[in-house]
């Protein structure tokens, strides 16, 4: 039998349909194409669907976060309540002390402070052109106002001394106020402590800090020394104070009325001379367990108003995660109706 072609558009006989390439197919008239991507795999648009459901989980994870921090700020206003007490305790227990000492070196100093042989930590220099500003602030942050108060108030003494054509000198101790003091006077801070490693604070830390302060008097390196820190009030309330240590200032008896005399032995000048180093290491202890007690005020306000504006945002993404969860559940039940009505 003689062997021929097979017709147009055929198959060989003996081989598979399809095994061939297949002809192209032009689209029926009134057809739309689709649209063709200009570059070569790209990636097709996600559905809404999916765009949702990604929203939905990013709401997801915010809230679990917001949740997170608030147990976190929770913790940290319960351990500032718990130090609070004995921080309080301390300080007022400093008090009466530091007090009851500044009145007796008032009544001796009334009478010895226009001799000659005075002690130069009590009539000071002469001069008032260099002054030392003594910042006590907290080693950490996360108690609102607190430090930037301290701060702020001796950098109001600073600018108004360096207007009148004073030389303004800072001895800090604390990070928190170091930081803030050395982005505008670097050059101008002579002393840093950092107290970060101390648990407990001790007498022994303010004796140390106060030799300091008094080597640099007696070498002349200023004329009058400022102490400010934070005097504590209240949980909610703490006020911050300058007080000048060098040369001392003593109230004055209340109405006028003049102080009482005592015969001391030794003399007064030898009493003087032990007593007013002891008195610069008083008022900085002092001032340290007053900054103690309200930076843990300061703390448990910070941490129990964080606690609030958490609980707040936490209500305000629970909203919109139901209502955005809620508004896609409507979406589809409309498309499935929408289906059935069709059929």
């Amino acid at each position: 039998m003689p062997f021929s072609l097979p017709p147009k558009g055929g198959r060989v006989a003996g081989k598979p349909a399809g095994s061939g390439v297949a002809p192209a197919q032009s689209p029926p008239p009134g057809a739309r194409r689709a649209p063709t991507s200009p570059f070569r795999g790209e990636a097709k648009k996600r559905p809404r669907t999916e765009q949702a459901m990604a929203s939905l989980k990013d709401m997801r994870v915010r809230i679990a976060a917001t949740k997170a921090t608030q147990k976190i700020t929770k913790a940290m206003q319960m351990v500032a309540a718990s130090k609070l007490r004995r921080a309080q305790a301390a300080a007022e227990a400093a008090r009466p002390y530091a007090e009851r000492m500044g009145k007796v070196l008032g009544n001796i100093a009334a009478s010895v402070t226009d001799l000659d042989s005075a002690p130069k930590l009590l009539a000071g220099t002469g001069n008032d052109k260099a002054h030392l500003l003594i910042v006590c602030t907290g080693e950490r942050g996360l108690c609102g106002p607190f430090n930037s108060a301290i701060v702020r108030l001796a950098r109001e003494k600073a600018n108004t001394l360096i207007s009148q054509g004073k030389e303004v000198k800072f001895f800090c101790v604390g990070r928190k106020g170091y930081e803030q003091l050395r982005r505008n006077y670097e050059k101008q801070i002579i002393e840093h402590i950092d107290l970060r490693a101390v648990r407990t604070l001790q007498f022994e830390h303010a004796h140390q800090i106060a030799e300091k302060v008094i080597a640099l008097y007696e070498q002349g390196a200023f004329d009058v020394a400022t102490l400010f820190f934070s005097q504590f009030k209240s949980v909610i309330a703490q006020v911050p104070t300058p007080l000048q240590v060098i040369p001392p200032v003593f109230e004055q008896a209340a109405g006028g009325e003049p102080a009482a005399s005592y015969e001391y032995e030794p003399d007064e000048l030898d009493i003087l001379g032990q007593l007013l180093p002891r008195n610069l290491a008083v008022q900085i202890f002092r001032a340290l367990l007053e900054n103690n007690a309200s930076f843990y005020g300061a703390q448990m306000t910070a941490m129990d108003n964080a606690t609030r504006n958490a609980g707040d945002m936490i209500r305000k993404q629970t909203i919109t995660y139901n209502r955005t969860r809620q508004a896609m559940i409507t979406k589809e039940l409309i498309e499935i109706i929408s289906g059935a009505e069709a059929l």
